[in-house]
């Protein structure tokens, strides 16, 4: 491995300095205010195209579908296009202390469900990342730049739903914008 790719892998681990969230205005004000978020399972296309024989935490395996993780989807950086991206999204929730918000979110999910393990990452575009199948997307997703919070039972289920969690105001290291602002 070259040190170009050396560093680029890194920088998939390392946390930007501030995540963006896009969507309707109604809901980021819920998460601005009370720190409210819905973790989901990931959307039904990624889950076909997972690889049966990944075994990193978060690929899909024999025993357990790709559809028993939840996700929490940011983006790591702003762009005007993502509003088109992310239909209906008319504002974006700006975090300025990621690493702050990061914890947060793996504290709450913690406490909500205590035997899930979680990590968050970088999604991988157009090649599989190494963290499985979670973390890959084709090439042509690129735009979404997505990082992307996940967890996984620790004991095996057949399925989940989405859970939504709070992690308090978040009003100190985040704010709202508008498209054009």
């Amino acid at each position: 491995m070259n040190p170009a790719q050396s560093r680029s892998s890194a920088d998939a681990y390392q946390r930007p300095s501030k995540l963006y969230r896009y969507s309707q205005r109604q809901w980021l004000e819920r998460s601005l205010q009370l720190g409210e978020f819905r973790l989901r399972p990931p959307p039904t296309e990624m889950q076909m195209t997972a690889p049966v024989q990944q075994i990193t935490p978060f690929g899909a395996r024999r025993s357990v579908a790709a559809s028993t993780f939840l996700t929490l989807s940011m983006a790591n950086s702003w762009d005007e296009k993502l509003f088109d991206i992310f239909g209906g999204a008319d504002t974006c929730l700006v975090v300025h202390d990621a690493e702050q918000f990061g914890e947060r979110i793996h504290r709450a999910v913690q406490r909500t469900l205590p035997s899930w393990a979680g990590i968050d990452a970088a999604i991988s575009y157009g090649m599989p990342s190494p963290l499985g199948a979670a973390f890959s997307k084709a090439r042509q997703l690129a735009l979404e730049k997505e990082w992307l919070f996940a967890w996984r039972p620790t004991q095996h289920i057949t399925s989940c739903s989405p859970v939504v969690i709070r992690i308090g105001s978040i009003e100190s290291i985040a704010e709202l914008r508008v498209r054009g602002a």
